[in-house]
């Protein structure tokens, strides 16, 4: 048997191989440890009003449709009123968990203004979140609705103001010619609790579209207009008439107006009428008859650029406020000097005027000014003002003492032939003067020229006398209406172009008259007035233009203005006195005077002097004055009876004199009486004479010889007067001499009554 070999034995080590996978799962083990650490999400816990749809390890939280967490306990608040979930948010997103983040259900939404949240019918409710940086935060709160969109939102934010709110809702969409650019974020009052502030979200393609003057307007619902033209409607779309909505534009006319500033915030009008008339226009009034808000249109020329929409009555319903809103297009024109008033139908004699609101109702007109200060706050005119001066014809102010019958619309005549009409007319500044607005039409303007002469041809013209009555009329329509006409008597005078200010007569004899103006000074105007007659020998020569009170109230100044004869009567030495009516038993004088009125009557001077205007009246004609040939004598008396100028003085009871004036002794203890005698019966005035009182009745009476009653004349008796007697040859004295004074008695005696000289009278 063959002998087995010797082994070689060696020593080994106490490692194995085998304790290399081991350790090769623990390292395996720790890194995923660590992975898994370092990865592993934040808990954050967010508060809802109750937990309905929310499943733990299920409902997921999601950002922009990327899930960044999940729900991982759900319990009961500490107080019961509400749950708290509590969730993993992935690491990356732990920036973004501040104060300021905001967290919400999102859950099937459905309401007019659209369907939100429709993913969540397959995928279940989840929890969106609106990260933003900040202090950390670990608890919060989650919103009851949705929010807004964020500011930070690409494109255009807004905010409108509007008086109420309407049918729009979060998510209401805003239109732009019907095409949805936007929506509405959300809604609050304003901070004056009026007005509530809409705040909306342009998308970014469209942002460009809003600028500075464009106008937005509720499109919410229908917008029916309806008048005598039809009934018109107007939706935005079918979405907007149930949802509500918002749309909005740029007036045509603003096509170039510069981007908006989105801090400032637009005006939300309540309908597309409103926003294109959309300028708010205040006016005050005092009549608002047959002014409907709503209805009322503002027009321009027969052209609507506004409405009326507030009326509102002062506390004490003395006047109102009216609210208007003006096209856009206005918007340069409201300024100072623009004028508003009201057109209502007027039936007058001057015609009729406002027929067209007989149809659709009064309605406000407007007459814009061509420049001034911007205003919007305006005063309603109580009529129609004139037509601008630059509008076509000839424009033209006439001024006078008086309107008459005179009012807007009469007509302006030439030749009976309607030529313009009056405009306007109010006082003057000093309040002394009408002035007149009038209108020459364009074809008729050329008739006016400086030499033209305008009367007031309203109603009739009398003129009557003894001889007859004359009555004269421009037309039928000035007797009824009144008017204003005029003639040119010089064709070939300087043309007038442009607005100038007239004269306007009271009548055509006044504007045509040619002549000379006098001054006449009066102590009292004695019945002469505006339009009495100056008359020489019965021949009118002139006319009083002016009757006033002198400056210093001592008398009456007289103007008058002398057309014929005017340069022998325009001079030193000419007389004026007024004639008046004489009324007597014995004598009467005048008469015509009852009937045409007191004339004055003038007396040129036998040798013209030089020439003069300003004269003094005589207290009466000047038959009674020195210049009368004839004896004059002074008598005196203690007292004055009923003597006065013109009474006559008799002798043997014939008339052979008259009384001229009276006056005061310089002691003021005696009457003197100035008695003129005439030429033929001044022999009969000796120095022995006696004057007495012839007034009255002389009464004789006794108980034997019964009552003896006599009188000088019964001229005497009912106006006074003087007789006298000369005694006989011896006792008659020398002639009497011009100026010499006599006593006058109270009564003759009964001697003086005897005498009878022979005294031959003068050739």
């Amino acid at each position: 048997m063959p002998e087995l070999p010797t082994p070689k034995t060696r020593k080994t080590s106490n490692w194995s191989g085998i304790w290399v996978l081991p350790l090769v799962a623990l390292l395996i083990g720790l890194w995923l440890a660590w992975k898994a650490m370092s990865e592993a999400g934040i808990e954050i816990q967010i508060r809802f009003e109750n937990g309905e749809g929310i499943q733990v390890g299920k409902t997921q939280l999601m950002y922009k449709g990327i899930q960044v967490g999940k729900v991982t306990d759900l319990h009961v608040s500490s107080d019961i009123k509400g749950v708290v979930a509590t969730v993993e948010v992935l690491k990356e997103a732990e920036p973004y968990l501040s104060k300021e983040t905001r967290f919400w259900l999102v859950r099937p939404r459905v309401s007019l203004a659209g369907v939100t949240g429709l993913e969540t019918l397959v995928s279940g409710i989840y929890i969106a979140i609106d990260p933003q940086k900040g202090e950390r935060e670990r608890r919060f709160t989650a919103l009851a609705e949705p929010p807004p969109l964020s500011d930070s939102l690409p494109g255009l934010h807004l905010t409108l103001k509007a008086d109420r709110l309407g049918s729009l809702e979060q998510g209401s969409p805003v239109y732009y010619r019907q095409i949805q650019v936007g929506q509405v974020k959300n809604y609050q009052l304003a901070e004056d609790q009026r007005t509530v502030e809409i705040k909306i979200h342009i998308e970014a393609p469209y942002a460009e579209l809003v600028r500075k003057h464009t106008r937005f307007w509720n499109a919410s619902g229908l917008d029916v207009s309806a008048g005598l033209s039809g009934v018109r409607i107007r939706t935005e779309s079918v979405l907007s008439m149930v949802a509500g909505g918002i749309a909005f534009a740029t007036p045509e006319h603003r096509q170039d107006s510069p981007p908006t500033d989105p801090s400032i915030p637009f005006r939300l009008y309540e309908g597309f009428e409103a926003a294109e008339a959309g300028l708010r226009v205040t006016l005050r009034m005092h009549d608002v008859s047959g002014l409907n808000p709503g209805s009322t249109p503002v027009m321009y020329n027969g052209v609507q650029v506004g409405s009326l929409k507030k009326l509102d009555m002062d506390k004490d319903f003395t006047g109102a406020t009216a609210e208007l809103t003006m096209e856009p297009r206005t918007e340069d024109f409201l300024v100072e000097g623009t004028e508003f008033w009201t057109v209502k139908p007027s039936i007058s004699l001057a015609g009729i005027t406002g027929i067209e609101a007989l149809v659709k109702g009064n309605y406000i007109a407007v007459r814009f000014a061509k420049e001034g200060a911007p205003t919007r706050e305006f005063q309603v005119r109580p009529k129609a003002p004139p037509l601008n001066t630059d509008a076509p014809g000839l424009h033209l102010v006439l001024t006078s003492d008086r309107l008459g019958s005179l009012e807007v619309g009469s007509p302006v005549l030439f030749r009976q032939i309607r030529v313009g009409s009056v405009q306007s007319y109010q006082l003057s500044r000093d309040q002394q003067r009408v002035v007149i607005g009038v209108h020459i039409e364009p074809e008729f303007s050329k008739l006016v020229n400086e030499s033209t002469r305008f009367w007031n041809s309203s109603g009739v013209t009398l003129k009557g006398g003894l001889s007859g009555v004359e009555v004269k009329s421009e037309s039928l329509q000035t007797l009824l209406a009144g008017g204003i006409t005029f003639t040119t008597p010089d064709p070939k005078a300087k043309p007038v172009t442009r607005p100038r200010r007239f004269s306007l007569y009271s009548d055509e004899a006044q504007a045509l008259v040619k002549g000379t103006m006098v001054e006449i000074a009066m102590d009292q105007s004695n019945g002469v007035k505006e339009g009495t007659p100056v008359r020489y020998k019965g021949l009118d020569v002139g006319e009083v233009e002016q009757v006033t009170l002198s400056e210093d109230l001592s008398g009456v100044l007289i103007k008058a203005r002398i057309t014929q004869a005017a340069d022998r009567i325009a001079r030193m030495g000419t007389q004026f006195w007024v004639v008046k009516p004489e009324l007597g038993l014995l004598r009467t004088a005048n008469l015509d005077t009852l009937v045409s009125g007191q004339y004055l009557e003038v007396q040129p001077t036998d040798r013209p002097g030089a020439p003069k205007t300003r004269f003094t009246a005589l207290p009466q004609g000047p038959d009674g004055q020195a210049s009368e040939e004839g004896l004059q004598i002074v008598l005196s008396a203690p007292r004055l009876g009923s003597l006065k100028p013109g009474v006559i003085v008799s002798y043997r009871e014939v008339p052979v004199g008259k009384v001229l004036a009276y006056e005061l002794g310089k002691s003021a203890d005696r009457v003197l009486i100035r008695v003129l005698i005439e030429p033929r019966f001044a022999p009969l005035v000796h120095s022995g004479s006696r004057f007495w009182h012839a007034s009255g009745i002389g009464v004789d009476a006794g108980l034997f010889k019964g009552v003896k009653v006599h009188t000088e004349s019964l001229e005497a008796l009912i106006e006074g007067g003087i007789a006298f007697a000369t005694p006989n040859e011896a006792q008659m004295g020398n002639p009497a001499l011009p100026g010499q004074t006599f006593a006058l008695h109270d009564k003759a005696e009964d001697e003086w009554l005897t005498w009878a000289p022979k005294i031959p009278l003068a050739q």
